[in-house]
């Protein structure tokens, strides 16, 4: 069969050596503008394509040079021809091919429209000419003189802002105002148009051809991009390294000589433009065009300064053939081979871009969804989400169908079976749940020991830890007032009693005991509210208890102010721990449930607890400060008038000690609450959590 005639307009340069030191020659297809690294074998069969015929040319490059080739070498050299478009199309068959190839290309208007609002490109100006003109004005720039200069202009910049710190550091809050982010805007412009001119001018001084600049639509936000295309013709990589950070680094000149620019200007839409260069502008161009996980600058310098093309398709190969020995030891052999340290590195690094294109296209989904109204934007979201994360799984899964019966042989297929069961099992099936949350441990009952008025102790409070049963007095205070009120009184009471005992028959008389019985009256009830008021002044226990909190400077004879407290009196055996859930948390807790509970210090025993009560109504203030998230605790809250209210509806949860607090009986503690909940699907939350947020967002 004859071979297909090669397109007379393609070009034929030597290009770089390879690492272990093969010669490559590239391949220029002048029409689409596109490169094509090729190996010493397929150069010496294309030198021997005239003879048209498989055969004759495997013999002639034995015969004539130290390669040895096969038919199949040539067949591979027609595949990698003919889908490339490389070779002359005649003919009706061809066309027809052409058209199904075209047709496959273009794919479907939904595919294209998925790939093209998310990123297109817009030729505005074809800047050759022009750069070749400004080719002797841009040397400057490239010189030694401008190098050195550029450096002392960093040292002096940096010590005018270590001079200034302050006044550096407070310039971004300064400019949040409608003409700082007008001099932002119109800064960022510029700096973006000398950062493709960075690459434009290298590529130039190099002998590279700059085709076309304009502007890139990514997510719907213009950036600027140039055709650097023709560095491929380089055979210097060090050159194509210098066109590919040529960005970068003008970003990075520019921002030195912001920052003497901002020292040296005074206050106002040029300084705060100098600022925006000297700070945000480089820190956005080095996270964004020098990151090497996405086709930006970064990308073209890895490949370059490692020297491997194609670097992230090479790396994804080799990350598949790894994650499929891992899985099933399929014993393939690698799509290339490496060091094993280079390696190891290429696998990394090409986890670390389905990492960051999973992250950043989740964030795209979600800009999207909110750039567009309700509706269209869940569709994008979906499509994104489709599109972008789901559709390669289903291309690798699809990638082990014709491997199936290998699969189904080795015993670590079996043991990777039997892991993602377990690791569904964990998310899918129903498992003991336990609930962490903050508690305080405190006494079920205590009685704070106060002065009601301002009085006098008549002797020491019973000292700390005293063992109290029910009537007992804790403290014995004397109100001299009243002391003197009540004496007074019994005396007014026995002068009255004995009026009404001795007074006669006569109608003044009666008259007068019916006036002493009213008086007899009103003085006992008085006496009786004395009486009452006095026994405030000298507390019983309610019931049997233990003495706390004794304040150990006081002394008998000492004064009181008024609801000073003395003590406080604790009941014995019946303690609690009190804690507060979310609305989530709370329904997997039902009374009965077992938990644990440990002091924040870990000192003293765990407790054994039972829940005993959980509120059916949401705390609107939280009582206790001490499980708010500003003092350590787990709740969110914030200060309001003076109380604590939870960002969101907490129930309280009662839990009983099930046994002695031991030392932890002498206070109470805050510490980490572990509650035994009911059973529960782990990946349920989740789920009900997205399904809660798409029927709100879409607003059904």
């Amino acid at each position: 069969m004859a071979l297909p005639a090669l397109r007379e307009e393609l070009s034929l340069m030597p290009g770089a050596n390879l690492p272990d030191g093969q010669p490559t020659w590239t391949l220029h297809d002048p029409v689409r503008n596109r490169y094509f690294k090729i190996d010493w074998l397929t150069l010496s069969i294309l030198q021997r394509w005239w003879l048209d015929d498989a055969n004759e040319i495997v013999e002639a490059v034995d015969n004539e040079t130290t390669l040895h080739a096969e038919p199949a070498d040539v067949d591979r050299v027609v595949t990698f021809l003919t889908d490339n478009e490389l070779v002359q199309r005649v003919g009706g068959e061809h066309a027809r091919q052409m058209a199904e190839r075209l047709k496959k290309i273009q794919g479907t208007v939904f595919g294209w429209l998925i790939h093209h609002y998310l990123f297109f490109r817009i030729p505005l100006v074809k800047p050759d000419r022009w750069l070749q003109r400004m080719l002797p004005v841009a040397d400057f720039f490239y010189s030694r003189k401008f190098l050195m200069t550029t450096l002392v202009v960093f040292g002096i910049g940096a010590f005018e802002v270590a001079r200034n710190w302050d006044s550096f550091s407070t310039s971004l809050v300064d400019t949040f105002n409608l003409s700082g982010f007008l001099s932002y805007g119109v800064t960022l412009v510029a700096v973006k148009l000398f950062h493709e001119l960075g690459h434009a001018f290298t590529a130039k001084r190099y002998g590279c051809r700059v085709p076309a600049m304009g502007l890139a639509f990514l997510v719907m936000m213009p950036v600027a991009y140039t055709d650097t295309n023709d560095t491929w013709r380089l055979t210097d990589r060090m050159q194509r390294l210098h066109v590919a950070m040529a960005g970068v680094a003008t970003e990075l000149i520019i921002a030195t000589w912001a920052t003497l620019a901002w020292a040296l200007l005074p206050d106002g839409a040029l300084r705060s433009s100098a600022f925006f260069l000297a700070t945000t502008s480089w820190i956005a161009t080095v996270a964004i065009n020098a990151s090497p996980f996405m086709r930006f600058d970064g990308y073209f310098i890895a490949s370059d300064w490692f020297d491997m093309p194609n670097l992230h398709e090479r790396s994804f190969a080799l990350a598949r053939w790894h994650l499929r020995e891992v899985l099933f030891d399929l014993r393939e052999d690698r799509p290339e081979h490496f060091s094993r340290r280079k390696e190891i590195v290429m696998i990394a690094f090409a986890w670390g871009i389905w990492i960051y294109r999973l992250t950043l296209f989740l964030g795209i989904a979600v800009l999207v969804y909110h750039f567009f109204v309700k509706a269209v934007g869940i569709m994008l979201f979906a499509i994104e989400i489709g599109w972008f994360v789901l559709k390669p799984l289903k291309q690798e899964i699809m990638a082990w169908k014709p491997r199936w019966p290998v699969i189904a042989s080795r015993s670590r297929s079996r043991r990777s079976a039997l892991i993602a069961i377990i690791l569904v099992s964990l998310v899918f099936v129903p498992w003991p749940s336990r609930i962490n949350a903050s508690g305080i441990l405190r006494p079920l009952e205590t009685m704070p020991v106060v002065a009601p008025q301002g009085a006098q102790l008549e002797r020491a409070p019973l000292p700390e830890g005293t063992v109290v049963s029910a009537g007992t007095p804790v403290v014995h205070l004397l109100a001299p007032e009243l002391e003197s009120r009540r004496n007074g009184l019994k005396a007014k009471l026995e002068r009255l009693r004995w009026q009404a005992s001795s007074a006669g028959l006569d109608a003044e008389s009666r008259s007068r005991m019916q006036s002493t019985q009213v008086e007899l009256t009103a003085a006992q009830a008085e006496l009786a509210s004395i009486t009452e008021e006095l026994a405030l002044y000298a507390p019983k226990a309610p019931w049997d208890g233990v003495v706390r909190d004794v304040d150990p400077d006081l002394q008998a004879g000492e004064w009181l102010s008024r609801k000073e407290r003395i003590a406080v009196l604790v009941r014995n055996g019946a303690w609690v721990v009190e804690t507060y859930l979310d609305e989530d948390e709370v329904k997997r807790v039902a009374i009965g449930d077992a938990a644990r509970f440990f002091t924040d210090g870990g000192s003293g025993p765990s407790l054994k607890l039972k829940v005993v009560d959980v509120d059916a109504d949401a705390t609107r203030v939280l009582p206790n400060g001490m499980l708010a998230a500003p003092q350590g605790g787990h709740i969110l809250a914030r200060e309001k008038n003076n109380q604590i209210i939870p960002e969101q509806a907490m129930y309280r949860v009662m839990l009983a000690v099930e046994e002695a607090p031991g030392p932890l009986a002498t206070h109470a503690w805050r510490g980490k609450l572990a509650i035994s909940g009911a059973w529960q699907v782990p990946g349920w939350r989740y789920l009900r959590n997205a399904l809660a947020i798409l029927v709100r967002e879409s607003g059904m």
